[in-house]
């Protein structure tokens, strides 16, 4: 996946901007996937909503309205 999001960067920061549109628009999919996975790695280790929120640079409500709040995850805070 490295070497994919290597050609991605490559791409978005190139002269033609329709490519680079559609290379930071798979970008920003791929990024907002792995903090999905990282999430719920964060859940499952028991820290808080309030800690990933700050990670994150959001509040916490942002982050249960992206995430899934308690549907998704255990100890609720």
């Amino acid at each position: 996946m490295s070497g994919e999001l290597v050609a991605l960067v490559t791409t978005a920061e190139g002269d033609d901007p329709m490519r680079g549109l559609v290379a930071a628009a798979e970008l920003r999919r791929q990024a907002d996937r792995l903090a999905a996975v990282q999430v719920r790695r964060a859940r499952v280790q028991g820290i808080s909503w309030v800690q990933i929120a700050m990670a994150l640079g959001v509040s916490k409500q942002a982050v249960h309205k992206k995430f899934g709040g308690g549907r998704l995850f255990r100890n609720e805070d």
